[in-house]
């Protein structure tokens, strides 16, 4: 079940990635009291009374003059509203009402999306008094609050929670495998769908950014359902390239939540760049089964190892992602295209997979006789019970002496050591510690 998207937007340096920060709890955006600070993780997953929703940052915006700026939140805007389950509308309180604010609140109300108002920086009582004004952008009751001390954030979140739609019951059965396509522009993830399909099901074009929404084609291969989600590339409008990149997370974000297998589409031409790092990364951390596509394979040029030289410089760019499968097709000549849904379909299979209690812990047995925990200050880890907890991704809880104890680098050697037993190919693995208590 995809979570629903909570949007954070506004002009430039009204606290949205303070708040953002506070909503998902974890400093994972840039914040910097300068207009255009915020530069890479813009998504995050916050939770209210029990519910769970993802958050999108839009800061980052890019400003070279005052038009430049009202086309940049105007864009922001618009993409929020196509994406968005519930919008909060940030606004300043020290600087009251600006024309830039109204110009997003046209958009938003003709939108007829939820709309959640917050007035920051009411950093005290006497500011109290200043969102009253914000009452004349149509959005009802402004919620007072305060990034830099937390003030009014509970109000905030349980609006937003009230804003959000019910939850819709799932439209494929649980036999059917939901692949998400994503990557940046003209890496071909239309033509990837069309090849699959054998039939022009989505429009293709040259130009980058053709496909604007998520679009569902359900099919059936070799009696196995699947449904290709294909998202919306990253689009370049002039001076706000940089802008756009970020807020198109919006739109590949949903397609992630709601697949079980996302292919990352690699331009074979074109190589890697860092944006392609960006964009697998939402997937890695969303917990889904991915496989690397490198697509427009047919016209690369290549000798004996050619392959085996990209395929080395993906793992060296993907360090986070070595369980991946790569995968080199060509959409247009359909090279290769025929290992690609086995591959998607051993991967799916491997992320709902389940361990036997007893074979996980005679591995985690055998990594510790074999390397056992270092000591820390005196204290030494250990391993009392392992168990997986859940699938996709499989989840695996560590009942340990001291959770203070478990060393990244130890965590890491022990996924590696179940990877070796039980292979988990093409999906992440969580491993959680936990405290032994006295009665398990």
């Amino acid at each position: 079940m995809a979570r629903p998207i909570v949007a954070i937007v506004g002009r430039p340096n009204v606290g949205k990635s303070t708040i953002f920060n506070r909503i998902i709890g974890d400093r994972l955006a840039i914040v910097e009291d300068k207009p255009g600070v915020t530069r890479d993780r813009i998504y995050g997953v916050g939770e209210w009374m029990g519910t769970s929703f993802s958050v999108i940052d839009t800061g980052g915006i890019e400003i070279d003059g005052e038009d430049e700026m009202l086309k940049s939140i105007r864009m922001q805007a618009e993409l929020a509203i196509e994406e968005a389950d519930a919008i909060v509308f940030m606004v300043d309180a020290k600087a009251g009402v600006t024309g830039s604010d109204a110009e997003v609140a046209q958009l938003l109300y003709r939108a007829k999306k939820p709309v959640i108002l917050a007035v920051n920086k009411v950093d005290n009582l006497k500011r109290q008094d200043d969102i009253y004004e914000f009452y004349t952008l149509g959005f009802g009751d402004p919620i007072g609050i305060s990034g830099a001390h937390g003030i009014g954030i509970g109000d905030l979140l349980q609006a937003v929670v009230d804003k959000l739609p019910e939850k819709e019951e799932e439209e494929y059965g649980e036999d059917t495998i939901r692949v998400a396509l994503i990557g940046r522009p003209n890496v071909g993830k239309s033509s990837l769908v069309n090849a699959i399909l054998g039939e022009e099901r989505v429009i293709v074009s040259d130009q980058a950014g053709t496909t604007r929404d998520a679009i569902d084609t359900p099919f059936e291969k070799d009696g196995q359902k699947y449904v290709l989600i294909d998202t919306a590339g990253m689009r370049k409008r002039g001076k706000v390239y940089e802008t756009t990149e970020k807020y198109s997370v919006m739109r590949a974000m949903h397609a992630i939540e709601r697949s079980d297998v996302v292919l990352v589409v690699i331009n074979g031409e074109e190589g890697i760049i860092e944006q392609d790092k960006h964009i697998a990364g939402y997937a890695h951390e969303a917990g889904k089964a991915s496989i690397f596509v490198v697509n427009k394979w047919d016209i690369v040029e290549k000798d004996d190892k050619t392959m085996q030289q990209f395929t080395q410089k993906i793992r060296d760019h993907f360090l986070f992602m070595t369980y991946a499968p790569i995968v080199f097709v060509s959409a247009k000549t359909k090279q290769r295209l025929h290992k690609l849904l086995p591959v998607v379909a051993e991967v799916s299979e491997q992320h709902a997979m389940r361990v036997q209690t007893h074979l996980l812990n005679d591995v985690v047995s055998d990594a510790v006789a074999i390397n056992p925990p270092p000591t820390d200050k005196g204290k030494r880890l250990k391993i009392n019970y392992a168990t997986q907890v859940s699938v996709k991704p499989p989840t695996i809880l560590l009942f340990v002496n001291d959770p203070e104890l478990m060393h990244f680098s130890y965590e890491r050697y022990l996924e590696n050591r179940i990877r070796a037993a039980f292979r988990f190919e093409g999906t992440p693995i969580r491993l959680f510690t936990r405290k032994k208590s006295d009665d398990e």
